[in-house]
């Protein structure tokens, strides 16, 4: 079936300090219907030229979400797999430490398969590989499941297509493995189905698959029933072969499955001895019973279904050591974001005795560890384990490791005196700074780079008792001296995640000066890309929003940027859904409110060309307007909500808008919207992309639609108010634009489109006339969800994509050279206003100036304090008030002054500390900040406690040697204030 994909869900928990966030992208995600086409397989109809490219990763190095797992090979050293819900597969390069995507040739066609439900590699013939391939099992998308299979360690594919959908990114995906092969008969292959399908089995190398008729539990357990994300039955999570009862050649005759029900008195796991030919619940397995609202399981965990509605527990994981004994850990949800109570058991078929071995009994609800999910068993050495729970996230993530088969454990960290922790471990994100999510000035016990959360898929190499892996949420870890933890040493755990980039991609833009490439993803915000070829060193943090849906620069002054995503403004401090920068991106104040009325945030954003102002269009709120950098919005009439805005590119009076089927134009700022007479353009639903052309007032494109519609690429040199479609194009979804070609004046055009019959990137030198395909058909990417070129180098082109990361594309064989300076490649023509910038930047880059360590002043009361000077520029400044006490504070008042010189407005203001008052004042001279302890409330002895004041600039340098700080503390008898300037 040919389908366009219109939604994407991607949900992954971002943990800032005091603060658990369960994100939610929903992004439309355009993706063209085409001809289907084999794997591997190049096209069967040709565009009219082609030209060769080189293909390339942007590196942000870090991963950038969620591992499910990591899977060794039992027979080849160093042959390691990764599989990620909805960003492909990789195999490990053990010569350069990185990871290698085995997914790239992904048609835009097929972009279901880049979601991994399940990944075996063959412990007889390492040169197999098998992926379950599929995202959802719902109604975002009609295709069914695909069995991948190699003979060539995933350089090739062939496929199976299945007779049900998959859920690589569905609830439960870090549960498994589903997909499992029989170590002694590598010709036999299992998989656990959702959805209600079942557990199936293969005898030829997964050619084929018919249904184990006879398996007698199909999985009902849903998260939530009737949802259209949540309500689909979880199924056979995991199989497990014990390659003890086989030999070479013939079938093993124990196998178990785990299966995702959780129902009263439920049996979860099932073992057939007889080779898969019948199968039963193990004798006295720990179950779950419901009594009217109360849940107690074996082991003795204990709830009521009135907060924690779930009715038993799920096994998340199932694996046996070398002697055969069989651990499981438990959790009462699927995760990977959920989870209240936990145990880990094991079971010893030669006693036929299970054994609770939980490091935290879930019946402790005192220490909760909120389920387990990660589990690492040492073939070496039986009864060597790992565990770990899902999402315990404060203050961190926690390992427990055992070496007696859970009779005892050790944990990674361990409380000393609160809030000080004994660490067991040193973490390197070197590979990736940013993964410190901007936390530079965390308060013990939370740390300033966590071991994790959503830790799902964790294994020891089996071939060295020193080397585990595990995934997070954002990154994937590993260490390589796990044993120095058994004798008191530190484990060194580093993000070992080079290599694999999973961003799903919402928004690109190459401006004609500073940096070529900044992006907006999921989850993980989006960077400044400086340099292609490392990490970033730190992401989009303030404000730390985690996903931005869109960026924009003002193209006549291109040190301004914006960007707007999805704030939180419940957080303290609240998280405003906007940004903005006048250096270039090189530093980010936020908005100080969000346009009244928004939910969910999101949306698209448009810059006037001089930066004089801002419109936004959020999801399911009025489109406004900003003229004083997110101080205050003003809504914008005639166009309706969640349209799409952007901003001509040479009067910056003039916005462009498609919203409901119309073209919208506004020549006052977007005070104001009009429909224009434009027809023939995509239906009201469709995802619609629109860029105008630098350097041509009134030059507008249009790109998107929908099969069955209007589809394709529209050109208006008239505001919009007429379009002509190109007929060399059958149809697009995104559109972008880059450097003119040698000997012209217009720049050239890159699209994600159809053309001659044929789905690709394509370019085009001659406005649309004539297009060159310039991808192939193992450089696809599944879904391609935004393009742009680059406006200083010919021929560099920028793919986003839906979980494979950016892309970078040159032409094969050039070293490109970018023109000096960043001079905008065209010239603007007419303007018909001119309206004087305000504020008016520096061309050049503001470095935030470092401002030296502050001594700390005693007030004779055990409190010591001092005024740092956290973030300065001309555009943002942050200013903070530290203190320790060394005695109990029962009262408390800071105050901090910052002089109103020019441009001065209050941006924000927090604590680390809580039950506090914050109020300020705004005056013509002055913005004063207060924060006074509640009546009644104390703060106990503590180090490095700090208050923050937040205030914006136009550009003019603000001197914060003028601004004042004080604070008067009592403890016991004593009252104290210090004071200084910053």
């Amino acid at each position: 079936m040919i389908e366009k994909l219109s939604l994407s869900l991607r949900r992954r928990r971002w943990l800032l300090p005091m603060l658990s966030l369960a994100v939610m992208i929903l992004s439309m995600v355009p993706m063209l219907a085409s001809p289907s086409r084999n794997v591997n397989a190049a096209a069967a109809a040709s565009p009219a030229a082609t030209q060769a490219y080189t293909w390339k990763n942007v590196v942000t190095g870090g991963g950038g979400g969620f591992i499910p797992n990591i899977i060794f090979n039992q027979k080849q050293k160093d042959l390691i797999y990764a599989r990620t819900d909805m960003g492909g597969a990789y195999r490990w390069n053990p010569t350069t430490s990185t990871w290698t995507q085995l997914l790239d040739w992904v048609s835009p066609d097929q972009w279901n398969m880049t979601g991994v439900e399940s990944l075996a590699t063959d412990p007889v013939d390492p040169n197999r590989l098998y992926i379950a391939a599929g995202t959802y099992t719902n109604s975002w998308t009609s295709m069914n499941g695909v069995i991948l299979r190699s003979t060539d360690q995933g350089k090739t594919f062939q496929q199976t297509p299945m007779p049900f959908k998959m859920g690589g990114n569905m609830p439960g995906r870090g549960m498994g493995e589903r997909l499992a092969i029989d170590p002694n008969n590598d010709a036999i292959l299992y998989f656990g189905a959702r959805s209600g399908n079942g557990l199936w089995k293969s005898t030829d190398y997964g050619v084929t698959w018919n249904k184990v008729t006879n398996f007698p539990d199909s999985g009902p357990f849903v998260e939530k029933a009737g949802d259209a994300y949540q309500g689909d039955p979880l199924g056979v999570v995991w199989v497990t072969f014990d390659p003890s009862t086989g030999t070479a050649g013939k079938t093993t005759q124990t196998i178990y499955a785990g299966v995702g029900d959780n129902s009263s008195g439920a049996h979860n796991i099932y073992r057939s001895t007889d080779g898969g030919a019948t199968w039963a619940p193990i004798p006295n397995e720990p179950t779950c019973s419901v009594s009217g609202t109360t849940v107690t399981c074996t082991g003795g965990a204990t709830w009521s279904t009135t907060t924690n509605a779930t009715t038993g527990y799920l096994p998340h994981q199932g694996k046996l050591d070398s002697n055969g004994t069989l651990y499981v850990t438990y959790s009462d949800w699927d995760g990977p974001y959920n989870g209240g109570h936990g145990d880990v058991w094991k079971f010893v078929p030669a006693t036929s005795t299970w054994t609770k071995i939980s490091p935290v009994p879930g019946s402790d609800t005192t220490n909760n560890n909120f389920g387990y999910g990660g589990l690492a068993v040492d073939m070496l050495h039986p009864g060597t384990l790992v565990v770990a729970p899902v999402n315990l996230w404060w203050p961190d993530a926690q390992l427990y490791r055992s070496t007696d088969g859970g009779a005892t454990w050790k944990t990674i960290w361990e409380w000393a005196s609160y809030p000080t922790r004994t660490l067991h471990y040193t973490i390197d994100i070197s590979n990736a700074p940013w993964l410190n999510f901007g936390a530079t000035n965390v308060v013990d016990p939370v740390p300033p780079v966590k071991l994790g959360w959503m830790i799902e898929g964790m294994n020891i190499d089996p071939f060295n008792s020193d080397r585990l892996m595990y995934g997070t949420g954002a990154t994937l870890y590993g260490t390589t001296n796990l044993t120095a933890w058994d004798t008191g040493g530190q484990v060194a755990i580093k993000s070992t995640a080079m290599g694999i980039e999973e961003e799903a991609v919402t928004d690109l833009i190459s401006p004609p000066a500073n940096a070529h490439l900044y992006s907006t993803v999921g989850d993980v915000s989006g960077w400044r890309h400086d340099d292609f070829t490392k990490s970033p060193a730190t992401m989009y943090s303030i404000p730390y929003a985690g996903t931005y849906s869109a960026i924009d620069y003002a193209e006549l002054n291109p040190n301004f940027m914006v960007r707007v995503g999805y704030g939180n403004p419940s957080a303290s401090p609240a998280v405003t859904s906007s940004a903005f920068s006048y250096d270039g991106g090189a530093t980010w104040f936020a908005g100080n409110k969000d346009i009244s009325g928004v939910s969910s945030s999101g949306g698209s954003v448009a810059a006037a060309a001089d930066a004089s102002r801002v419109l936004w269009a959020p999801k399911n709120a009025a489109l406004s307007y900003s003229t004083d950098n997110g101080n205050t919005w003003i809504a914008s009439t005639g166009i309706p909500q969640n349209a799409v805005v952007a901003s001509d590119r040479v009067n910056p009076k003039k916005f462009y808008g498609y919203g409901q089927g119309k073209f919208w134009l506004s020549t006052d700022g977007g005070a104001t919207f009009n429909a224009t007479s434009a027809t023939g353009l995509p239906q009201a639903n469709d995802s619609v992309v629109v860029k105008a052309m630098p350097g041509h007032e009134g030059d507008v494109w249009v790109a998107g639609g929908s099969t069955g519609n209007a589809y394709g690429i529209w050109h208006s040199t008239d505001n919009g108010n007429t379009f002509t479609k190109l007929t060399s194009v059958s149809a697009a979804d995104s559109i972008g634009f880059g450097m003119a070609a040698p000997g012209q004046n217009y720049m050239t055009l890159y699209a994600s489109a159809i053309v001659g019959g044929v789905h690709g990137i394509f370019r085009s030198t001659d406005s649309g006339a004539n297009w060159v395909q310039i991808n192939d058909s193992q450089h696809q990417y599944g879904a391609v969800c935004c393009v742009t070129g680059d406006p200083r180098v010919f021929g560099r082109v920028y793919l986003g994509t839906n979980g494979l990361g950016i892309i970078y594309g040159d032409i094969a064989g050039t070293t490109p050279t970018p023109t000096p300076g960043g001079t905008p490649t065209s010239t603007p023509t007419s303007v018909a206003t001119t309206p004087t910038p305000n504020p008016t930047p520096t061309s050049t880059p503001v470095t935030p100036t470092p401002t030296a360590t502050a001594t700390p002043v005693g007030g004779g009361n055990g409190v010591t304090a001092s005024g740092v000077v956290a973030s300065s520029s001309p555009y943002y400044t942050e200013e903070q008030v530290k203190f320790s006490n060394a005695a109990a504070i029962s009262a408390m008042t800071i105050t901090i002054t910052v002089q109103k010189t020019p441009g001065i407005t209050y941006n924000g203001m927090y604590t680390t500390f809580g039950s506090t008052t914050t109020t300020h004042v705004d005056s013509s001279t002055t913005v004063i900040y207060t924060y006074t302890l509640n009546s009644g409330q104390s703060i106990a002895v503590s180090s490095n406690l700090l208050a923050a004041a937040q205030f914006s600039g136009n550009g003019t340098t603000h001197t914060t040697s003028g601004d004042l700080w004080s604070i008067t503390t009592t403890s016991g008898s004593k009252t104290n204030t210090i004071s200084g300037h910053f």
